[in-house]
């Protein structure tokens, strides 16, 4: 890595927090310098604008995630085991070590949505890939005879994500941790039942 890749990466390290817990609008460059302890100028010698940040800094929260649950997901067999992962992962999201602040995807999809296109569209590619993840396992299992070839994996899946989200949304809205453990115990008496 070159000194710049590194002070990029630490940039990114640094605010990756602050932006998934703030929000793009939310954070100032002020939040950036204060959070690296680098000027303005090193900010925008590494970037072009705080827009470039928050996209590299998405980037980064969604990948923290989604590593801690694939290498979960690959220590499973089954194809049931797998898509338990992720009701057990979530449950814990709002937990160490996972990114502070909750899911990036939710907290960036409610953010742009109306207000910043290009970080809209790298949320909606993070649910459709989220999406064709777990359609993979389900498929998986159908192969395997773990689930009868009448379940819609896609609807399975969808049904899945609004879940996890939902209950992130709602555990802090409510700020009560029992929201998302029992939308996940709801979760996994579903994945427990499919057939």
């Amino acid at each position: 890595m070159s000194k710049a890749e590194r002070t990029r990466a630490f940039i990114i390290e640094k605010t990756a927090p602050i932006f998934n817990t703030k929000g793009f609008a939310g954070t100032s460059l002020n939040d950036i310098t204060a959070a690296t302890g680098l000027t303005k100028g090193s900010i925008y010698g590494n970037f072009a604008n705080k827009d470039e940040v928050a996209l590299a800094v998405f980037d980064y929260n969604l990948q923290k995630v989604k590593s801690a649950i694939s290498s979960q997901v690959a220590k499973e067999k089954t194809a049931k085991n797998k898509l338990l992962v992720y009701a057990n992962c979530y449950e814990k999201l709002l937990f160490p070590p996972f990114t502070e602040g909750g899911c990036p995807v939710l907290n960036t999809a409610v953010e742009a949505d109306d207000t910043h296109p290009e970080l809209r569209k790298k949320a909606a590619t993070a649910i459709l890939s989220w999406k064709k993840g777990i359609i993979k396992i389900i498929e998986e299992g159908i192969e395997n005879k773990e689930f009868v070839t009448t379940i819609d994996a896609a609807q399975v899946a969808l049904t899945m994500i609004a879940m996890i989200e939902g209950a992130i949304m709602i555990t802090k809205l409510l700020d009560n941790t029992s929201v998302i453990r029992t939308v996940m115990l709801t979760m996994k008496t579903m994945i427990a039942e499919l057939r």
